[in-house]
This record gives C-alpha cells, sequence and structure tokens, in this order.
C-alpha cells in the first residue's frame, strides 16, 4: 500500500498546476490531503475519479475557503470516519479517516498559530488529539497518521534551528508534545529510512526560500508500532511543486 500526504494549499489551485495529471504518475493506493480550502462541489470529482481514485471523502472547515481536509482511494474503505467527535476541532474541517481491514489511514491538519490566541487554541487541540489517538489506538491498533502537523520535531528538520527557536512550529512545547506523541507508540517513518539534515516538506514563499532549500519538515507520515516491520519504504518528494508544501510518502506492506 503507497499512501501519500498532501498539503496542498488549496486543492483547486493545485489542479490548476497539474495535481490530476500528477497523481495519475505517481498512482498511489491513497492520497491524503490537507489544506484543501474548498467543500466537494467545488472540486472536479469526476476528473479526480477519472485519474484512479472513484472514493473521494472531504471533510471541509465551516468557515469557507479555509483548512479541510481530504482522502483519494482508489479501494473502497469499510468504514469512514469524518471528524474526531471534539466539536471546536470539528468545525475547523481538520481530520478524515479510512479504514480497511488490515490498516487505518488519517489526514490530519494540525493548526498553525500567527497570534497568542491561536497558539493557546493549538495547546488545547495538541492535548486533545493525544487523548483522542490514545484511545483510537485500543481500538485501531494499525493506524497511520499522516498529514500537516505544522511542528517540526528536532533541529535536523529546521533549517535555522537557532533563529526560529521562539517561532510557533518550533517553540519547545510544541517540539515537546510531538516527542511525546511519537513516543506513545508511534514511528516517524521517514527517519527510519532517512538520517540526514536538510530534508524539507514546507518552505516559505518568501526570500527565494524553496530554491535555496531553507524549509521546515512539518509534514510526517505517524505510523504504529505493530505496522513497523510492515513499513517498507518512507520518503519526501521536493521537486512536486503544486503547493509550498511538497508530498511525502510511505510504503506499507498491507
Amino acid at each position: 500500500m503507497k499512501v501519500i500526504s498532501y498539503n496542498v494549499n488549496g486543492i483547486r489551485a493545485a489542479i490548476n498546476k497539474g495535481f490530476i495529471d500528477w497523481i495519475q504518475e505517481e498512482n498511489p493506493d491513497i492520497i491524503c490531503l490537507q489544506e484543501i480550502k474548498a467543500k466537494e462541489d467545488q472540486v472536479p470529482v469526476a476528473d479526480i475519479a477519472a485519474a484512479g481514485y472513484p472514493y473521494q471523502y472531504y471533510y471541509p472547515a465551516q468557515k469557507a475557503g479555509y483548512s479541510g481536509v481530504a482522502i483519494l482511494c482508489k479501494q473502497e474503505p469499510k468504514n469512514v470516519v469524518f471528524g474526531t467527535g471534539i466539536d471546536y476541532m470539528d468545525f475547523e474541517g481538520r481530520n478524515v479517516r479510512v479504514d480497511y481491514d488490515g490498516v487505518s489511514v488519517m489526514s490530519l491538519y494540525l493548526p498553525s498559530a500567527s497570534n497568542i490566541e491561536r497558539l493557546d487554541f493549538k495547546y488545547k487541540y495538541m492535548d486533545d488529539f493525544f487523548t483522542y489517538v490514545d484511545n483510537l489506538k485500543k481500538e485501531i491498533p494499525n493506524l497511520i497518521i499522516c498529514g500537516d502537523y505544522n511542528i517540526c520535531h528536532e533541529a535536523i528538520d529546521i533549517h535555522d534551528p537557532i533563529r526560529n527557536a521562539k517561532v510557533s512550529g518550533f517553540l519547545p512545547e510544541e517540539r515537546a508534545w510531538l516527542d511525546k506523541f511519537i513516543n506513545n507508540g508511534f514511528i516517524d517513518s521517514f527517519r527510519m529510512f532517512n538520517q540526514e539534515p536538510h530534508n524539507y516538506s514546507w518552505w516559505t514563499y518568501r526570500a527565494n526560500a524553496r530554491n535555496n532549500n531553507k524549509g521546515w519538515r512539518i509534514d510526517y507520515h505517524l505510523v504504529t508500532e505493530p505496522l513497523r516491520a510492515k513499513i517498507k519504504h518512507a520518503t519526501i518528494l521536493p521537486d512536486v511543486k503544486h503547493s509550498d508544501h511538497c508530498p511525502i510518502l510511505v510504503e506499507i506492506d498491507a
């Protein structure tokens, strides 16, 4: 099973840049999207189905043009769960999950924080999501939570850890939460295969950051421990450019 996660920063904008042709070429089994910024009736679902993804599950934010997640599947899942049941999370369209017999895959879009109010919201979300997932793992031990976590885990995951030490996304409290989350039964699949620096999944549009590879690794496929032996490959696809993020990929023997 080949799973791609991609913050498209607006699915309609990404489609205008060749996203549908690209998914046909890459041909993953499941595509988890974040920040779709659209409702299902604003998306060319027929074109996506014709590209090989007849099973499409959209969970937009209530606020138009904001946030939202989706999952595109080649095979029909046995179950689909929209949201977490925690209302203030679900208003912003941040979680959707598909369940198959051997594995469940969740698309997650964790909030960013541009000010102290949103940072407090992010911390509350992180705490409540931790509890939600801790309980979910008891029901679904084979779980992949992929998406935009909006946190760099370690200094190796950001181009300038010193200057960004007080910037949201690399704050000590955020990094400690992600460390706790991973250590509570998850594997950072990319780091199973690559321990090298300068591997990023997001670049600001400012100051020619992408061409200079001044980026952040904030997108992850976190895989539960029972699947460890089945993780065959994980990588980042930095040359794919429909967004300010790039896709990430994991292959699971499912």
